[in-house]
């Protein structure tokens, strides 16, 4: 493996989204102005904005990542760009560690922006260090990438990526325990949610809005965020394709 060519694909996906202000809005800015509304939606009750925020840091990477890297990685195939990287000495693992370099870096300054925003002007308010939040939805960020990188290997046009996202990602929206805690879920829903990723990623933001001290709880919460990333990017690894038929 060369450093050298991931390096180079790194800098070839972030020269593509530098050339994409629209994406770096929806990344960057986004994130940003919906916490910043649903400030102002809970006007006046700082505690509920605190329950409320906290969780939803999570998500904004989630989305963000799953729709960037599977509709990235799709446009790569459909313009035979892929195929012919993968026709030069180039090989699919460093061609997938600078995919991962690139949006790791653009899902570090998302959520550095955001918490910072979050918690500074907008006053949302975390028990424990606002690094282990940031480190939390980084790790979020890359399950995203990862998912985003195995829908597109199953998508033909970006239309069927869009498709892609009601199947994985809204399930996890509505089972994680942003809407109701997951212990008054009835036990068929709440077996369904032990099994998602992010059921474990609002678990870990919950423990940092209620604790200052960092637990075992909360390194449990967040090793199994990263496991499934891992597994999502390696699943993804193997069904990646030079092409869309």
């Amino acid at each position: 493996m060369s450093a050298r060519n991931v390096g180079s694909t790194a800098r070839r996906v972030l020269d593509q989204l530098r050339h994409d202000p629209r994406t770096l809005a929806l990344v960057l800015l986004v994130p940003c102005v919906l916490m910043t509304l649903l400030r102002f939606v809970y006007e006046g009750r700082p505690r509920v904005f605190d329950a409320a925020g906290a969780p939803l840091l999570t998500l904004f990477p989630l989305i963000t990542m799953f729709l960037v890297t599977s509709v990235s990685l799709l446009r790569e195939r459909t313009t035979g760009t892929l195929e012919r990287l993968l026709t030069t000495p180039l090989a699919k693992l460093e061609l997938l560690l600078g995919y991962g370099l690139a949006f790791g870096l653009l899902a570090v300054a998302q959520v550095g922006i955001a918490v910072a925003v979050s918690l500074g002007p907008l006053g949302l308010h975390v028990a424990a260090s606002r690094f282990v939040l940031a480190l939390l939805c980084v790790a979020v960020a890359l399950l995203g990438m990862g998912l985003g990188l195995l829908a597109s290997a199953f998508a033909r046009n970006e239309f069927q990526v869009v498709q892609f996202f009601p199947a994985a990602i809204t399930p996890q929206m509505l089972l994680c325990g942003l809407l109701t805690p997951r212990q008054h879920m009835q036990s068929a829903l709440r077996t369904i949610s032990d099994l998602l990723p992010m059921s474990y990623a609002v678990d870990g933001v919950h423990h940092l809005s209620r604790e200052a001290r960092i637990g075992g709880a909360l390194w449990l919460d967040f090793g199994v965020v990263v496991a499934f990333a891992a597994v999502a990017i390696g699943l993804g690894a193997v069904t990646l394709r030079r092409r869309t038929e």
